[in-house]
């Protein structure tokens, strides 16, 4: 990086938007509160159902827990906060502990903000042309069946138990991550948590709870005012 004083910011950013393009993009695609037996259904049946009940979601708030561990940092990192999502491609992640954090995307620009670090990193947001899978699902233009090969696994340590396991594999060669696990609900098909793998063997696990869905969420949510007193650093600031 050209700005070593922003380093461990930007590190940080790119775990959470790792965990985004795995995990929270499939997770807008997946199934709220279907009410209808997971149980005995095959892969395709599961991916099908919960596709069916994403294309009626079009926002949600909700708590979260957000851990890492192992890859490019090396140890273990436990976080939680409240996350507003909103079709297509906003976003607004406040991290409340152990460290204040916000992450906001207003469907055009990507700003990373740890206020202790004075540092607001700002990216560009992939076109649709341009957009990797995850991103064209949080765009609603996604498909389970179609974009990934989907299977029933072994519940993954790290996520609820007496959840039924959906892995995805992406049919097309993704940068961020290789898979993604969903812990579904065998009973209401809610989505309990997620777990995903990046390419340096990092892995993130999301954990959602007061899920709300469809709740008219404003554009005024997703828009980031710049603090006063802060470095902005931008894609032309690193390599």
């Amino acid at each position: 990086m050209r700005c070593l004083d922003c380093g461990v910011l930007w590190l940080q950013g790119m775990v959470l938007r790792r965990a985004l393009a795995a995990g929270l993009a499939v997770y807008f695609a997946a199934a709220f509160g279907i009410t209808s037996r997971a149980a005995g259904a095959s892969a395709a049946e599961l991916a099908q159902a919960l596709q069916r009940r994403y294309d009626g979601v079009k926002d949600f708030s909700a708590d979260f827990v957000h851990a890492y561990q192992g890859g490019v940092l090396k140890k273990q990192i436990s976080e939680r906060g409240h996350v507003l999502i909103k079709k297509p491609g906003k976003m607004r992640w406040e991290y409340t502990a152990p460290e204040q954090k916000v992450f906001v995307s207003d469907g055009t620009k990507m700003y990373s903000f740890v206020p202790a670090d004075k540092q607001v990193i700002v990216s560009t947001v992939a076109k649709d042309d341009q957009a990797t899978t995850p991103t064209l699902f949080l765009a609603g233009k996604g498909k389970l069946t179609r974009d990934f090969t989907v299977s029933l696994v072994d519940l993954p340590a790290g996520l609820p138990q007496g959840s039924q396991a959906l892995k995805l594999v992406p049919k097309a060669p993704e940068r961020d991550y290789d898979w993604v696990v969903l812990a579904v609900d065998p009973e209401r098909l809610e989505i309990r948590g997620l777990s995903s793998v990046d390419a340096q063997g990092g892995i993130s696990t999301l954990s959602f709870t007061n899920l709300k869905e469809n709740v008219g969420l404003s554009d005024k949510e997703f828009a980031f005012k710049m603090p006063r007193g802060v470095d902005v650093i931008t894609d032309s600031s690193r390599p």
